[in-house]
């Protein structure tokens, strides 16, 4: 119990900050040894999207509501188009035979390189960052989750927020771009996986005791996160989470050297 709980709120916590759940979730697994299967896994991921949808539930339902406005028009037609080409590009990876590696090593260089990458962006004083969508960022933000997919440790969160200011939208409007291409595009690898669970005959799996208390904590923290993630934005950058994925990439080479993790 002591594990589900830590590896909810590991999802939760990693799952939209720009430092990996993925790459964090195999860190945790390394340590803790846990004899969970694939069923847990795939339900504590099925929380913070959860979490996303109801913090973002005035956008959602607004797109609903104000579908016939003309920027409603255009903001869910570039809302459709990034998740159709992250949807290709990871079926495009999927049919490659693609998988992402269980090893630290790989997890470790890609937080290095992506904290490295977030100080180039955020140390660019060129930028004109702007709160206009364009068909630009639209593009960039797909590449980014496509980046991601194939690459544990990039994070699709930071990679798509980091493809969104290059191209020069704002912060903030880059988050929340990035969450909501996020929700459905997380939404169905994670029914997907669902799926084929129950079909596998692990229905059962996902209700247990571990799992639901593993899913609670993961959906709680995630909305905690997003939320405090969005109010902190608005007047700070991203450079303190590159400071994190720099550090904890170099720790986690220094234990990967020595043995201490594989």
């Amino acid at each position: 119990m002591l594990d589900a709980i830590i590896i909810g709120l590991v999802q939760g916590l990693t799952e939209f900050l720009p430092i990996s759940s993925t790459g964090h979730m195999l860190i945790a697994n390394s340590f803790l040894k846990s004899d969970f299967n694939d069923a847990f896994y795939v339900l504590v991921q099925v929380g913070p999207i959860a979490a996303c949808a109801l913090v973002f539930w005035k956008d959602i339902s607004g797109f609903f509501i104000n579908r016939k406005e003309p920027a409603t028009k255009d903001y869910v037609l570039k809302l459709s188009a990034a998740f159709f080409l992250t949807g290709i590009g990871g079926f495009i990876a999927k049919m490659c035979g693609i998988k992402l590696p269980e090893t630290i090593l790989p997890v470790a260089l890609a937080l290095l390189i992506g904290g490295l990458i977030i100080f180039a962006v955020e140390y660019n004083k060129k930028r004109d960052l702007k709160a206009d969508l364009t068909w630009a960022v639209v593009v960039a933000v797909a590449i980014g989750q496509m980046v991601a997919a194939i690459f544990p440790g990039a994070s699709r969160s930071g990679m798509a927020i980091m493809a969104a200011l290059i191209v020069g939208l704002a912060r903030p409007q880059a988050v929340k771009f990035s969450f909501l291409v996020g929700i459905p595009t997380m939404f169905a690898a994670g029914s997907y996986e669902l799926f084929r669970e129950i079909k596998n005959g692990n229905a059962t799996d996902l209700f247990s005791l571990e799992a639901i208390v593993a899913y609670i904590i993961a959906t709680i923290s995630a909305w905690l996160t997003v939320v405090w993630l969005l109010k902190f934005v608005q007047t700070r950058n991203f450079v303190p989470f590159a400071w994190y994925r720099t550090g904890m990439g170099i720790i986690l080479l220094v234990l990967f050297a020595f043995g201490v993790i594989n």
